[in-house]
């Protein structure tokens, strides 16, 4: 692989809970020697390790506090401070507001706060929100999830990722996702509810939210357990004429090509 490249390795992509041979969303995002680690679900931290140390981390990005998308951010804090990583400086960590607060209130078990900032330097994210992360140029939208809950577009040496974390279709997503090289978008519910508010895609939307926002490819995640990944494929196909392929643990894409 060009080490200039734009590359997504999928570390696990289960919902609601990983299975015995998939971690729930993360997903590692690469461009040159940068690297992010993008949602923190349970499991990924293990398949992380396949391929950097969390001293080789530039950053953290977490889509919404939902468990199977940070979980693994409590024991990454452990083994930060208190394994066989030295950091020269904390992680940066872009994640929705009040996480640092979560994370403290989780793993505070005296009356002294866990010094949550020795190993993550936080980083709030609101609508509009941008960062860059060496030569990655990270611009979050505020999406559809009944909670406060964020997409990304990651922008690298002319190449464009946009992950959707998890939301119901919504013009945000669509205008983050025009004209990108590739929308990793969930896909986790086999029909739309019937009554109640919409706060996931199904296969058929994340096709209509692809060729909406004229997408090149179309990478289905978070595919719900109701579902195959191949019944998600064919369906999102009848929306999306385009090239669509399924977020596989251990997989990776090279963007833009």
């Amino acid at each position: 692989m060009r080490s200039d490249a734009l590359h997504l390795t999928v570390l696990g992509s289960a919902t609601p809970a990983p299975t015995v041979d998939n971690p729930c969303s993360g997903y590692l995002v690469t461009g040159g020697d940068t690297r992010l680690w993008m949602d923190a679900g349970t499991g990924t931290l293990a398949q992380l390790q396949r391929h950097t140390r969390l001293d080789g981390l530039d950053a953290i990005w977490i889509s919404h506090l939902h468990a199977d998308h940070c979980a693994d951010l409590l024991t990454a804090y452990y083994g930060a401070l208190f394994a066989d990583v030295r950091l020269a400086a904390p992680i940066p960590l872009y994640g929705p507001p009040g996480t640092a607060d979560r994370l403290a209130h989780f793993l505070t078990n005296t009356s002294i706060r866990s010094p949550i900032e020795s190993a993550f330097a936080v980083h709030e994210l609101h609508d509009g929100h941008r960062a860059q992360v060496g030569p990655l140029a990270l611009t979050s939208r505020a999406v559809a999830h009944g909670m406060p809950a964020f997409a990304v577009r990651v922008e690298a040496a002319g190449r464009s990722l946009v992950y959707s974390g998890d939301t119901a279709p919504c013009a945000n997503l669509t205008n983050l996702a025009e004209g990108c090289d590739a929308l990793l978008c969930e896909a986790d519910l086999p029909y739309a509810p019937a009554d109640g508010e919409a706060v996931h895609h199904t296969p058929e939307d994340a096709g209509d939210t692809a060729g909406s926002g004229r997408v090149g490819r179309l990478i289905l995640t978070h595919v719900g357990r109701r579902l195959t990944p191949r019944q998600a494929m064919a369906r999102a196909s009848t929306r999306f004429t385009g090239r669509i392929d399924y977020a596989a643990p251990g997989s990776t894409f090279s963007i833009g090509r």
